[in-house]
């Protein structure tokens, strides 16, 4: 079980949503400054991530949180996001090349166009089926400990130790 640090932010009863800014590892890097994703992620927000979980202990609002994630789901939807595309523009590019190009002979532009269409096909297939995963890694959170109020903005932003 992977485990991030989240802030409360809304407290209905039982039910308790948390968040927390999703942290690249741009920031520990000895040569951040000169490195192009580096510069990128500092430019660009990083995405919010939300739960809400059931949970009989007492929490308020802005109260700091471990939240424990499963790996499995985590790792299923990162291989999802990356094969399916990938499958999809090699599926593009052979149904084109094998099929489409012997008899519209339109050369390999059209090939590279078909083989286009397909990834984004696969993208949008990815994102529904990784959205599916991310559902369910929902009611397998759970709430590992109670830290406190959040020393500063920097602490919410963690996205677990340092040395994993």
């Amino acid at each position: 079980m992977m485990s991030a640090l989240a802030t409360v932010l809304r407290v209905d009863n039982d039910k308790v949503t948390v968040g927390c800014k999703q942290q690249t590892s741009c920031g520990n890097c000895a040569s951040q400054q000169s490195c192009g994703t580096g510069i990128v992620s500092k430019v660009l927000p990083g995405k919010e991530h939300q739960w809400t979980f059931t949970t009989k202990q007492p929490l308020h609002v802005g109260q700091l949180v471990e939240v424990g994630l499963p790996e499995k789901n985590l790792l299923q939807s990162a291989i999802i996001v990356y094969i399916i595309p990938l499958l999809f523009l090699l599926l593009g590019a052979i149904f084109a090349q094998m099929i489409l190009e012997p008899y519209l002979h339109f050369g390999e532009p059209f090939v590279i166009a078909v083989a286009i269409v397909f990834t984004g096909g696969g993208f949008k297939l990815a994102k529904f089926v990784a959205t599916k995963i991310e559902a369910g890694t929902e009611s397998e959170l759970r709430l590992i400990r109670v830290l406190g109020a959040p020393l500063s903005n920097n602490m919410t932003i963690n996205a677990g130790s340092e040395d994993s």
